[in-house]
Order: structure tokens, then C-alpha cells, then sequence
């Protein structure tokens, strides 16, 4: 079994009006959830596509469950539900003719994986009500439990946030995190929302103008924008005695320029502040630092110079 469902080698995109994806090298582990970064026109959704054998690549390769032949990653493609853009919804049926209607499309035996893919997203008691009357968090749920069925290995979802109100974002997020730990369903998320992503992903690739730029681990990302307390004083040795014993803390670090970066009393700078400057040390510079997850993603592409 391999290691990864999704990898892709050198994936080159080209239209008339220029390059969508320029040899890009991605790895999706199973069991994880992807959150795919990227300003809308970056990638995102020419990739999603060719994974899921909507498009095709003009050079490189796709790697689906390990599998990379044509042949192959076309039978492989049957262990993956996706939702690509807007659900297609039938608005004159309900949500299990809905799902009913999809299960005969896709010769998918079983008439009871209609409801067990409705009470997946919660939609079980809708009855008689149509589609076309239910609000944005309902429709995208009714297109999860046609992605859902099947029992996919893999799941790919195009902004499955995008417009929704912020109870129906919560929604969402738990529906993912419950079919990823409960199911070890793997997901690829594709969005430009960073801060909701942080909340629900375990890896993530960045991609800005068809180059992915970066991939790395939801503690890598927390790590690199890791909130501190900067402090500059006349005596950093002298400082690090006060917040290791009067402050009970060994969460800092001395740089090679003599501040102190203190990770700890984050909520609680004033107290920090009072143990320096009761111990006679003059405070040089006391600020917090660090980034926001928005922040870093701005800078990663280039918006924000340091």
C-alpha cells in the first residue's frame, strides 16, 4: 500500500494565455488533510481537475494510490469523491433523490448507501423538501454525501467554504475533521481562506502562479509563525536568570544580537515587564512579535516585503 494517494511529477499545464501549472512536485500522505493555498487563478483548481480526470496535464505525471499508468490511475479515480466548484444538484428532487439519482448514474450497487451517506452529513430529515430550498451550508452538505458515495479513499474539495455563513463554516469543519478521523478518509482542500484552513488542516502547499512554492507540516507552518515576546535590556544573561527563576520559564531564546525572544506569558506581558524591571535591569525594547498565518502566506508570495 503506498504511502501517499496523490503525487504528481513535473505537472505542467499550459493554455493560450499562458501557464497554469509549471512543474509542480506534490505529496498528499494518506490519512492527512491537504490545505491547498493559493489566490483564486493560482492553480488550484487546474490541479484539483486533473487529478480527478477532468483535465489534462500537458507535461509531468499524476500518481494516484501509487498507481501511474493511464489505465490505472482511471480505475484508481473510483476511490475518490470530489466536489469540483458548485455541487451539481438536481433543485426539483430532495436530498436523497438527490443522492439516489447520483448512485444510478455511477452504477454504485446498494440502495442503503443513500442514507448512510445522508446521515454522514446530517441530511437524513429533510423529507419531502427540495433542493432548490435549501440554504448554501445545505447544499454543499447534500454535494459531500454524493462525493461520499461509494465509500472513497480520497476526498477533493474545490472552496468547500466558499460562501457560507460562519455556523455553516463550523459545520463544515467538523463534518471534515469526523470523516478524516473517523473514516481515515484522506482530503485535499483547495482555498484562499488561510485562517479557517489552520484550524482543520495537518499539511499544506502553497501555490502562486502555477508554482507550488512550498509544502510543509501544520507544526512546521505553527513554527515558522510562532507568536513572541521581543526583549532587548542592557544585561541578557542577567534577564534570562529572571525568567527562568522569578518567572518559572525556559520557553525563550538569547539571539546573536543579544535580545531575547520569550515564548511563554504571552497573555501576561506586564507581568514579564515588572520582573525585569524590578531586578534593576533597563528595558531597551518590549514588544510582541510574530506572525499571523495570513501574514506569512502574503509574505510567501511575495505581497509583503520584509
Amino acid at each position: 500500500m503506498s504511502e501517499y494517494v496523490l503525487r504528481t511529477t513535473n505537472l505542467t499545464k499550459t493554455f493560450k494565455n499562458g501557464i497554469a501549472l509549471d512543474k509542480v512536485n506534490l505529496s498528499i500522505k494518506r490519512g492527512s488533510i491537504y490545505g491547498f493555498i493559493g489566490q483564486n487563478g493560482a492553480g488550484k483548481s487546474t490541479l484539483i481537475r486533473i487529478a480527478a480526470g477532468l483535465a489534462f496535464p500537458t507535461e509531468g505525471s499524476v500518481e494516484l494510490f501509487g498507481y501511474s499508468g493511464p489505465a490505472e490511475t482511471n480505475e484508481a479515480r473510483k476511490r475518490i469523491g470530489s466536489i469540483i466548484e458548485s455541487p451539481a444538484l438536481f433543485p426539483q428532487m430532495t436530498a436523497e433523490e438527490n443522492v439516489e439519482a447520483n448512485r444510478l448514474l455511477r452504477g454504485i450497487p446498494g440502495k442503503d448507501i443513500v442514507k448512510r451517506s445522508l446521515e454522514l452529513v446530517g441530511l437524513e430529515g429533510t423529507g419531502r423538501k427540495k433542493a432548490k430550498n435549501f440554504s448554501l451550508g445545505m447544499k454543499q452538505r447534500l454535494g459531500l454525501a454524493i462525493a461520499l458515495l461509494g465509500d472513497p479513499e480520497f476526498l477533493i474539495l474545490d472552496e468547500p467554504t466558499n460562501g457560507l455563513d460562519p455556523m455553516g463554516v463550523v459545520e463544515m469543519r467538523e463534518l471534515l475533521k469526523r470523516l478524516n478521523q473517523e473514516r481515515r478518509i484522506t482530503i485535499l482542500i483547495s482555498s484562499h481562506i488561510l485562517s479557517e484552513l489552520h484550524l482543520l488542516a495537518t499539511h499544506y502547499g502553497i501555490i502562486h502562479r502555477g508554482v507550488l512554492l512550498e509544502e510543509l507540516t501544520a507544526k512546521e507552518l505553527q513554527e515558522k509563525c510562532r507568536q513572541f515576546i521581543h526583549i532587548k535590556v542592557n544585561d541578557p544573561a542577567a534577564a534570562a536568570s529572571v525568567l527562568q527563576n522569578r518567572l518559572d520559564t525556559t520557553e525563550f531564546e538569547i539571539m546573536p544580537d543579544g535580545s531575547i525572544q520569550l515564548y511563554d506569558h504571552l497573555e501576561h506581558p506586564g507581568r514579564v515587564s515588572t520582573a525585569l524591571a524590578a531586578s534593576g535591569l533597563e528595558i531597551e525594547q518590549f514588544m510582541p512579535k510574530g506572525e499571523d498565518l495570513e501574514t506569512f502566506f502574503t509574505k510567501r508570495i511575495g505581497g509583503v516585503q520584509p
